[in-house]
């Protein structure tokens, strides 16, 4: 089952742009300011400079990147816990998100009004935190009614009340429960419950090209130490030059870029961001057939891993012939890369690092 980002903010701070440009779908942008209230699912491809060298070196029939299911909902608004604007349906559909990525808004526009009248960051972060977080509560209100009523108490495990009465103190003091440290029991109580604040958390800033230039934007220091306090990754990224870039042949694109003084696209950064917030990482095979990015969670063991490809090749595990990626491109070769010494091979127990690249031993 793929993992998952959901796309979430108030209405008319650029959600669906950005995941135009993570998936290239063209939805309507302006859907869900007419009332549209449908959530767009799509994958977004994760560059990688390593498969772009093996693909030079191998010339591969095909070459295959990671990817990662994006899911974009309407725009929230406070108040959406109790239901107002898509209210439930929205948090329903990013309940099953592995992870979130909040787009917030620092560009003005007259012709895109802010739901709230004007530009402040602080306060629309406040105002998304608080509506994931009141959702966590009426969840726990709800699972505790449940568990207390009738004659005999419906426990999933022991602990199960006694972690929820812990979440919910917590939510009362307006923290997330990823601030909270709960025992291996304690979480194993709670493993049938996806909470909203638990989850990894992306911010997203929305500029303009002025403060794409100066570097700056509104709040900027104020986002950062939050974001810092919190353990929360931030970017600033511009969606009108996104587009624009996007639009251009492939050729103009780092010309472009280049103009502008970036070396790396926003979506990019973006991408690979969500998927360090998944808690990923990638294994590479290289060959004239195909070049290709595994996706992983970080932590995975060689056999595991194995598995990714083939249940034969996990079932019948022999070993893991690896190098480093960095170390085959010190080399240059794959040839001089055995002479020196870089390959390895590893057993079944071996922790996977990303940029591995593998060949896989097996019998069956």
């Amino acid at each position: 089952m793929a993992l998952t980002c959901g796309i979430i903010g108030l209405p008319m701070v650029g959600k669906t742009t950005f995941f135009n440009l993570l998936t290239r779908s063209g939805i309507a942008t302006s859907a869900f300011f007419s009332g549209k209230t449908s959530t767009n699912i799509g994958h977004v491809l994760i560059p990688d400079e390593r498969l772009d060298y093996l693909s030079a070196m191998f010339k591969p029939k095909k070459t295959t990147p990671a990817r990662v299911e994006i899911i974009d909902v309407p725009g929230l608004v406070q108040g959406s816990s109790q239901g107002k604007g898509t209210g439930n349906e929205f948090l329903t559909s990013v309940r099953d998100a592995d992870a979130l990525a909040h787009i917030v808004r620092a560009f003005a526009s007259d012709d895109v009004l802010h739901v709230d009248g004007s530009i402040d960051i602080m306060r629309d972060v406040a105002t998304i935190n608080m509506e994931l977080l009141f959702s966590d509560l009426q969840l726990i209100e709800t699972r505790l009614s449940r568990i207390n009523s009738g004659h005999k108490k419906k426990l999933e495990h022991p602990l199960e009340e006694a972690a929820l009465l812990k979440c919910q103190a917590l939510l009362e003091e307006e923290k997330p429960l990823k601030l909270l440290e709960l025992n291996e029991e304690e979480k194993e109580a709670l493993k049938h419950i996806t909470f909203l604040t638990n989850k990894q958390l992306l911010i997203v800033v929305n500029i303009d090209e002025d403060q794409l230039a100066s570097g700056t934007y509104p709040q900027k220091e104020e986002l950062e130490h939050y974001c810092h306090e919190q353990a929360i990754e931030v970017l600033a990224v511009c969606a009108k030059v996104e587009e624009e870039i996007e639009e251009l042949p492939p050729e103009e694109q780092s010309l472009f870029m280049e103009e502008l003084g970036i070396t790396q696209s926003g979506i990019d950064r973006m991408a690979q961001a969500l998927y360090r917030q998944l808690g990923l990482i990638s294994f590479l095979t290289a060959g004239e057939d195909e070049v290709r990015a595994w996706t992983i969670p970080a932590g995975t063991c060689a056999r595991t891993a194995a598995g990714k490809i083939h249940s034969d090749i996990e079932r019948g595990f022999i070993r893991a012939e690896t190098v480093a990626f960095d170390q085959l491109k010190e080399a240059g070769s794959m040839a001089a890369a055995r002479d020196k010494g870089y390959f390895r091979l590893e057993g079944k127990e071996y922790i996977v690092k990303d940029g591995d690249i593998i060949n896989f031993r097996f019998n069956v």
